[in-house]
Order: structure tokens, then C-alpha cells, then sequence
């Protein structure tokens, strides 16, 4: 029973896991010469109601990500504003972490093999086309691509390519898979009309910073310097794709995390503005290059599915990650792949589709985006653990904890615990 995996960022990979673990061959195919994608600049774990996810992963029998992620952390249990407990793992070292994990659990890398079309009949997938003709088939397709590029949306929704990790003009553009299957995409949305938003964050070498700002990096894991009151720029906030941080703090203030790079948590920062603060006079971005005017444009290809992850009018096919609704982070990433994978494997051989109750966190926000995404006023919103909306719901409910405990009982209460870890063929 052959699983493909179109997409290697976190999504991508947990749902490989899953899939692996209840018994698939399993093949990620990923346009370009890195796993991980976002995750490859991203940083942040266990803040807010991800801990709790976080968790809930673990107790499911699906926590490997979490668990690599906590082994190559380089901060635990920091504050900053808004924000409480969080993990920094270190950008540099996780994507060769976690591509030795897959290989070593027999999953199958294809890198730089970027999909250009799929060979659909009736509503069924037989096989997906590579840029260098090859054709590949299998039985259960997930599609884990993302939201984000071509270069075109970047250029029209943005201020142009921002010439980000996910590297287009190098590896080609991202394609959707369930477009070419014949499904109309959802659209994140604006206050302004406008579609999707601008990823949440830049990277500043630390190396271009001050010794003092280093040094304080280093042992906290968090600096905050003020802004001057003449560049602060509040209406930027309601651009951002992660609205966790849409804080009148972050127009306020520089915040830079440690994640082996200087985190630095605003959309962009025109250089020249950037370097009037002190300790930052020779800040240089490292990613994305353009961080002065801009960065990528994400919200552009949501496909409409079901609560099992699966793909609404493919008969064969999942989605994860960012193609599975207007989420934000790695932790909702890996949870949605987590089932995808899981539920791939069920389908293939029969059983009914696993559905994760509104009762723990992760199956409630899969649930809540879903219902949203019908209307434009959830289409204007973002939906994660870490914050806005989604985590005083969290709050409200009683799903939010920090008690481990607590957590485990829910998940035996359910029969849940340690679901994904079954070998179901």
C-alpha cells in the first residue's frame, strides 16, 4: 500500500510518520533540496495552547516531531509579549534531524522532484507527473504543499518576491493538487479586500548585531528593543499572517527570539529604519533577502475538506498543514498531518475514518477552521494555539492546560492514547 506525500514541511512529514507507522510504504516528493520548509526559519514551539497540542500529540502517539523539536531547542520556557513557555529550537540543525529520523524509519525522500500535474479519473487519483516527466502512481495521495507562491501571488498580493526559504525562482512554483483534481480552492482574506497575508516574521544574522544584543540572546533567549515613536506603524499589524502577534507590542517594539538566527517578529522593517536603533546599526536579513519591503504571501490555496482530513471530492486524497485551512504554525501543521497520514492508511484498507472529538484541543481546531472557512468573516481570520481568537476559545472550553497529567487522562478517557502508534496493515 504506497502513500505519496506531495510536500515536505512539517505537515508533510508527520502525516510520512503516521502513515509509516500504520504499516504504508510511504514516498515524500518536495520541489526543493530541503525538508521542512517554513519550519526551516520558523523556531517557535509550546507557546500558549501549543503546549497543550503539543502534548496532546505526544499522547496520541504521534509527538516524534515534538520530541525532536524539544532535543534541538536552544530555549525552554521563555516569555515574551503575549506569549508564555515557548520553545526556540535551533533553524540551523532541525531539518538534518528530522530527515535522518524519516530515513530511519524507512520513508522514502524524494528531494528537488517537483510535481507539475496529476493523472485524475473520474474523482480518483491514479498517479502524479514530475517537472522531468516521470510518472509515479499510488494508491493514497496527501497534499501538504502549502499556501504559499508562485512568485505571481507574491507580486501581486505583496510587495513582490521577497526572494524567501521557499526559494521559487530556484525550484519552480508550488502547484495544487487539488486544483488540478478539479476543486476550487479557498482563499484567505483582508480587512482590505485583499487576498491572503504577509508571513509574520524575518531572520537578522546575529552575527550583524551588537555584542550586547548577542550576549542577551544567548542567556535569555528574547530581547526587546523600542521602537522610535516616529517608525512605529500600527496598521502593519492587520497584515500579518500570524495574528498572535498582532500586539500593539510588536508595532511598539523590535522583538527578536533566538533560533540560531535573531528572530525578528514583524512582517518586514525597512532597513535604514532597522538600523537607527541601537545595538542594530549593521543588522543584515538573511532571510527573506528583501526583508526591507516585504515578504511571502501565504492563504492562497485552501482546499475544502472534512474533519478526516480528507480532500472534499477526491476520492483518494488528503491535505495538511497550511492546504488544510487558514492555520498558523508548525504545531498545527503537525497535527494535521499527523492524521492525514493515519487516516490514508485507514482508507487504503477499509476502516472508517478517524475523526478527533471537539473534546481535545487538536480535534476542536481542526473542526472550528473548518466551520469558519465558509464564511468571510473566518476567512479573514487565522486559527492557532498560539493566540487570537482561536486560543481564548481555547481558554473558554477548558482545553487549554498545562497539565502533562491531565492531558494523558483526557486521551484514555477517549481510548485515544497512542491511536497513531497502531500498524494497522
Amino acid at each position: 500500500m504506497k502513500v505519496i506525500i506531495v510536500g515536505g514541511g512539517w505537515a508533510g512529514c508527520a502525516a510520512a510518520i503516521t502513515a509509516k507507522k500504520a504499516g504504508a510504504e510511504v514516498h515524500i516528493y518536495e520541489k526543493t533540496d530541503l525538508l521542512l520548509g517554513l519550519g526551516n526559519v520558523g523556531g517557535i514551539m509550546r507557546n500558549n495552547g501549543r503546549f497543550t497540542a503539543s502534548e496532546e500529540l505526544i499522547a496520541l502517539g504521534a509527538g516524534d516531531l515534538i520530541k525532536i523539536t524539544d532535543k534541538w531547542s536552544k530555549h525552554r520556557n521563555i516569555d515574551f509579549p503575549g506569549h508564555k513557555h515557548a520553545t526556540l529550537y535551533d533553524v540551523n540543525i532541525i531539518e538534518g534531524k528530522v530527515r535522518e529520523y524519516l530515513l530511519d524509519m524507512g520513508i522514502k525522500l524524494h528531494l528537488e522532484k517537483r510535481v507539475k500535474d496529476v493523472d485524475v479519473e473520474k474523482s480518483k487519483i491514479n498517479g502524479i507527473l514530475l517537472s522531468d516527466d516521470t510518472y509515479v502512481s499510488g494508491d493514497v495521495f496527501i497534499e501538504t504543499t502549502g499556501s504559499t507562491g508562485p512568485m505571481g501571488n507574491c507580486l501581486r498580493y505583496g510587495n513582490g518576491c521577497s526572494m524567501c526559504v521557499l526559494r521559487c525562482p530556484a525550484f519552480g512554483p508550488r502547484l495544487s493538487i487539488s486544483a488540478r483534481c478539479g476543486v476550487q480552492d479557498i482563499q484567505g482574506e483582508r480587512e482590505d479586500d485583499s487576498l491572503g497575508a504577509f508571513s509574520g516574521s524575518c531572520k537578522l544574522a546575529k552575527e550583524s548585531l551588537s555584542e550586547d544584543i548577542r550576549n542577551e540572546l544567548d542567556q535569555k533567549g528574547v530581547v526587546v528593543l523600542h521602537v522610535p515613536e516616529e517608525d512605529v506603524n500600527y496598521d502593519k499589524l492587520s497584515t500579518k499572517v500570524c495574528q498572535q502577534y498582532a500586539l500593539k507590542e510588536f508595532a511598539e517594539n523590535i522583538v527578536l527570539l533566538d533560533t540560531g538566527h535573531a528572530k525578528l517578529m514583524t512582517t518586514y522593517y525597512p532597513l535604514e529604519k532597522l538600523r537607527k536603533i541601537k545595538g542594530l546599526e549593521y543588522a543584515k536579513y538573511v532571510d527573506p533577502y528583501a526583508g526591507s519591503k516585504g515578504n511571502s504571501i501565504r492563504y492562497l490555496s485552501v482546499a475544502p475538506r472534512t474533519n478526516d482530513m480528507k480532500v472534499i471530492g477526491v476520492d483518494n486524497l488528503f491535505c495538511a498543514g497550511e492546504k488544510s485551512g487558514l492555520f498558523v504554525g508548525h504545531t498545527e501543521a503537525i497535527c494535521t498531518g499527523s492524521l492525514a497520514g493515519h487516516n490514508a492508511v485507514r482508507l487504503m484498507i477499509g476502516m472508517p475514518l478517524l475523526i478527533l472529538p471537539a473534546s481535545i484541543a487538536i480535534g476542536d481546531l481542526i473542526g472550528y477552521a473548518n466551520e469558519k472557512s465558509a464564511t468571510r468573516e473566518g476567512r479573514m481570520n487565522r486559527y492557532t494555539f498560539a493566540g487570537a481568537g482561536y486560543l481564548k476559545r481555547m481558554e473558554e472550553l477548558g482545553l487549554y492546560t498545562t497539565d502533562i497529567n491531565e492531558i494523558n487522562n483526557r486521551m484514555k478517557k477517549l481510548n485515544l492514547d497512542n491511536i497513531f502508534e497502531e500498524k494497522l496493515v
